[in-house]
């Protein structure tokens, strides 16, 4: 059985700074495209949700993963990162074999 994605609430937090900062109430899309130095790559954007997509929510923000990426991120953890090199959101995926230094692309 494959468990959803979860989101800390650091990122629930930092996507209600996010919206709050533009006025509008976006969601945070997490996506799995083909591409990468690896296979596959993340692709994190704010969107609106779909029909299909599975919503999580939390804090009052939304983020939302479509069904086609789904299966890649069963039981993944979607968190928020500040270090010194930069802030951005991040993807804990147990489903992947490898990834690559930079942290968006990942292989199964």
């Amino acid at each position: 059985m494959n468990l959803p994605p979860k989101v800390t609430p650091r990122a629930f937090a930092r996507l209600a700074e996010i919206n709050e900062a533009s006025g509008e109430a976006k969601a945070l899309r997490v996506a799995v495209e083909g591409g990468g130095c690896s296979g596959f790559q993340y692709d994190i954007r704010l969107d609106d949700p779909a029909a299909d997509d599975l919503v999580l929510e939390g804090e009052g923000q939304k983020v939302v993963v479509d069904s086609v990426s789904l299966p890649f991120l069963a039981d993944a953890v979607i968190d928020f990162s500040e270090e010194l090199i930069g802030a951005r959101f991040t993807i804990e995926n147990p489903n992947a074999s490898s990834s690559c230094g930079c942290g968006t692309s990942f292989s199964m």
